[in-house]
């Protein structure tokens, strides 16, 4: 299958024919990866992702597994410059 480049703006582009946008069962849109090789481009369609888990959802998650698979606190020494809280000083 062959297909011409054209200028879009300062960049070119290339119009998908219909029979490659059913094949890796594409929409408008959709994201794709784009792999470039010596003297070749390659499209690979892009899942979309699941979406990012909640503060909550994470917490739930956590209570679940249970404390056994709490991660061992890490001491990163004593504060240092402007991590120093000064608890007793007086704030207005």
């Amino acid at each position: 299958m062959r297909v011409k480049a054209a200028k879009w703006g300062n960049s070119l582009a290339v119009r998908l024919p219909k029979e490659a946008v059913r094949a890796l069962n594409l929409h408008a849109g959709q994201d794709v990866a784009i792999a470039i090789g010596a003297d070749s481009i390659s499209l690979t369609r892009v899942k979309p992702r699941k979406a990012i888990p909640t503060l909550d959802e994470m917490m739930d998650e956590a209570r679940r597994l249970g404390p056994a698979q709490e991660p061992p606190a890490v001491d990163w020494g004593p504060d240092v410059g402007s991590e120093i809280i000064d608890d007793d000083a007086a704030y207005s």
